[in-house]
C-alpha cells in the first residue's frame, strides 16, 4: 500500500505538469492570441497542486510520493539545467554570486538573531529562520534542527515561514527584478538565487521570468546562484551547531549529510555543454543534431521542475497555516525583506 501512494503520488504531479502546460498554452496562446504564452505553467501547477490538495481529500494520502517529486526530481531537473552553462559563464557568474550571497546570510542571520529578543521568540527558532531564508529553505532548517535540538513546534513554525513567504517571493520578484534591474540577465538572476528561500521556488520564480520576459539565461544564473548559497551551509550550520553547544546543542553533526552533492551534477552538465559546444563547432556535421539534444534537455529539465512545483503545492495544506501563531511570523516577513534588500543593494555595488 506505501509503493502505491507513493507511486501514485509521483504520478499525480506528472499529470498536474503536463495539464497546467495546456491550459497555459490554451490560455495564452488560442484565448488571448499571443504567439507564446504569457501564462507560466509553474504558476499554473503549483496553483492546481494548492487548490485540488486543499479543496478534496481525495489527494491528501500521497506524501511520500510529492516529497519524492520535491527532493528527488527538482533534484535532477536543475542537474539538467546545468546544460545551459558554460564553464567560463559558470566561474564568471558563480564567482560574482559568491560577494552577494555571503554577505545576504551574515546579515539575515544577524538582524533575525536580534530581532528574536525583541519579539520575545526562542533562539532556536529564530535560527531555523534566518538559516531558512538566507540559504536553503526547509533543507537547511530540518539540517539544522537535530544540531540545536530544535523542538517540534519551532521545525513547524520556520518551515511555516520559509513556505508562505517564499511563495509570495516566487510569484511577485520576477516582476520587481524587471522593474529593478531593467531586463539585465545577470543581475536578474543573482537577485532571484540569493534572494528567495528554496531551490524548488528559485527554478520557479526563474522560469516564470523567463516565460514573461523572454530571457535565455535567468533560470541558469539564479539556478546557479542559489547553489552557492546552497553550498555554504556546510559552513554555516556547523558554526551555528556549535555556537548552541552551551544551550543545549548536539555534539554530533554531519558535514557530508547536507553537502548538496547535486550540484557536482550541476557542474558536470556544464562541462558536457563546454565539450559538446567546441567539437561541434569544429565539426559541423552534426551541430544541428548536437542543437536538438541540448534543446531535448532543456525541454526535460523544465517539465521536472514543473512536476516538482505542482508536488510543492500538493503537500502544501492552507489549513495548517491558521493554527499557527502570528508572532514569529513577524520575523519571517523581516527576515525575507532583509535578504532581498540586501541582494539588491550587492548587486548594485558589484554589476
Amino acid at each position: 500500500m506505501g509503493d502505491l501512494n507513493k507511486w501514485t503520488g509521483i504520478l499525480i504531479p506528472v499529470i498536474t505538469a503536463s495539464f497546467a502546460i495546456l491550459i497555459s498554452e490554451f490560455i495564452g496562446i488560442n484565448l488571448l492570441g499571443f504567439n507564446k504564452s504569457p501564462i507560466s505553467p509553474i504558476i499554473v501547477s503549483i496553483l492546481l497542486g494548492l487548490l485540488l490538495n486543499n479543496s478534496f481529500n481525495l489527494f491528501k494520502n500521497y506524501d511520500s510520493g510529492y516529497q519524492y517529486c520535491i527532493k528527488y526530481i527538482l533534484k535532477f531537473g536543475i542537474i539538467l539545467l546545468g546544460v545551459r552553462l558554460s564553464l567560463f559563464q559558470l566561474y564568471e557568474y558563480g564567482s560574482k554570486s559568491i560577494f552577494v550571497v555571503i554577505p545576504c546570510i551574515l546579515l539575515t542571520i544577524f538582524i533575525v538573531s536580534h530581532l528574536s529578543k525583541h519579539f520575545k521568540v526562542s533562539d532556536n527558532l529564530s535560527s531555523l529562520i534566518a538559516v531558512g531564508t538566507s540559504i536553503c529553505g526547509a533543507t537547511a532548517i530540518v539540517a539544522l534542527a537535530p544540531m540545536i535540538n530544535a523542538k517540534k513546534t519551532e521545525i513547524t513554525y520556520a518551515v511555516a515561514n520559509i513556505t508562505i513567504f517564499g511563495l509570495l517571493a516566487m510569484f511577485l520578484y520576477p516582476f520587481l527584478a524587471n522593474w529593478a534591474f531593467n531586463n539585465d540577465d545577470l543581475s536578474i538572476g543573482l537577485f532571484l538565487g540569493s534572494s528567495i528561500h528554496e531551490t524548488a521556488q528559485v527554478a520557479g520564480s526563474a522560469l516564470i521570468y523567463e516565460e514573461q520576459y523572454l530571457s535565455k539565461n535567468v533560470v541558469a544564473i539564479a539556478t546557479l546562484t542559489k547553489l552557492v548559497r546552497n553550498t555554504l551551509m556546510v559552513i554555516v550550520i556547523p558554526y551555528l551547531a556549535h555556537k548552541s553547544l552551551d544551550k543545549g546543542g548536539n555534539e554530533n553533526y554531519n558535514i557530508k549529510s547536507i553537502f548538496p552533492f547535486f550540484i557536482i551534477g550541476f557542474i558536470l552538465f556544464g562541462v558536457f555543454r563546454t565539450i559538446g559546444d567546441y567539437y561541434f563547432s569544429e565539426n559541423h556535421s552534426y551541430l544541428n543534431e548536437w542543437e536538438i539534444i541540448i534543446a531535448n534537455i532543456k525541454r526535460t529539465a523544465e517539465y521536472l521542475l514543473i512536476t516538482a512545483m505542482a508536488a510543492v503545492g500538493y503537500n502544501t495544506n492552507l489549513k495548517y497555516f491558521k493554527e499557527l501563531g502570528i508572532l514569529p511570523f513577524y520575523i519571517g516577513i523581516i527576515a525575507a525583506i532583509s535578504v532581498g534588500l540586501i541582494s539588491l543593494v550587492m548587486i548594485n555595488l558589484i554589476v
